[in-house]
């Protein structure tokens, strides 16, 4: 219980859910860091601003919740170009508010050593079911995904190479539309593929003590399958859903006009049992380290 009647929910998952008087918010907080998420070298301050956005999103987007607003703070460096960055970071997240229709309702803006941008947030679940988190799969549920993979790391590699034009990098779209009709399906659990699918299939898997085999897994024009695996920031949705629920949820994609989703296996009993086409699958992909 945090204070006034207000419950708290998540810390494992990809956004919080706060019980309030009323009904339920679902928040997150994101940022994307100069060197470390984003390379400039090859990225506009506009494309910084549009990526931020829609990653915290994506969080959103995970829990089947839709956008109510975001906070952002920005923070970059001092000197004769400031204004202009801080104007093309901005600029970028308005694009991705317009392109979403989450407007920005507040933030904050300061000086550092490098270009960071921190967003916050803040969603709302109406009509059929509540949040979905990661831990409500079962034994012999099946696993889709919403879309191909390893577009964003195929991409920076082509820009870094001078070729291409990176847009799956640069521009990556959260799936909002995607979660909701995955929670309205009666999806069992959720969770964007922000830092490769195999690793974030492995933390799907581990929220709900379940092992898992894989048939396929759909990879994105251009990509070899290790980027497919692990390159991340992809944030197309993996779905958790019974096998007799599998047609609903492809009915509901269809009718909102939206993608089919790729059924690519099952989850199993055993936890140990973690494979891909017979073999063992790594946990691939971005592992966040401090220091």
């Amino acid at each position: 219980m945090v204070g006034n009647g207000i419950e708290a929910f998540g810390l494992r998952d990809d956004a919080a859910v706060l019980d309030v008087p009323g009904g339920a918010l679902v928040l997150s907080v994101d940022s994307v860091v100069e060197g470390v998420h984003v390379d400039l070298s090859v990225c506009t301050p506009g494309d910084v601003g549009w990526k931020a956005l829609m990653g915290a999103l994506s969080d959103l987007a995970a829990m089947g919740a839709s956008p109510l607003g975001a906070l952002v703070a920005l923070c970059v460096p001092g000197g004769s170009g400031q204004g202009e960055v801080a104007l093309g970071v901005m600029g970028g997240v308005a694009e991705a508010s317009t392109a979403t229709g989450c407007p920005v309702v507040g933030g904050d803006v300061s000086a550092a050593g490098e270009v960071v941008v921190a967003v916050t947030v803040v969603g709302t679940v109406e009509g059929d079911g509540a949040a979905v988190s990661r831990s409500g799969a079962s034994a012999g549920d099946a696993l889709l995904v919403t879309g191909p993979c390893g577009g964003a790391a195929a991409g920076l590699r082509e820009l870094r190479a001078g070729a291409g034009s990176g847009d799956a990098y640069r521009r990556p779209v959260a799936r909002l539309r995607e979660g909701e009709a995955a929670r309205r399906a009666g999806a069992h659990a959720m969770i964007d593929v922000s830092d490769g699918l195999a690793l974030d299939l492995h933390r799907l898997a581990d929220a709900s003590g379940l092992g898992f085999v894989l048939d396929d897994v759909p990879v994105a024009p251009g990509a070899p399958l290790d980027e497919g695996l692990g390159g991340g920031e992809d944030y197309e949705l993996l779905i958790v859903v019974s096998e007799d629920e599998a047609p609903e949820l492809t009915d509901r994609f269809t009718v909102a006009a939206l993608r089919r989703p790729i059924p690519i296996g099952l989850f199993t009993e055993d936890r140990g049992v973690r494979t891909l086409g017979g073999r063992v699958l790594d946990r691939l992909g971005w592992q966040h380290r401090l220091g």
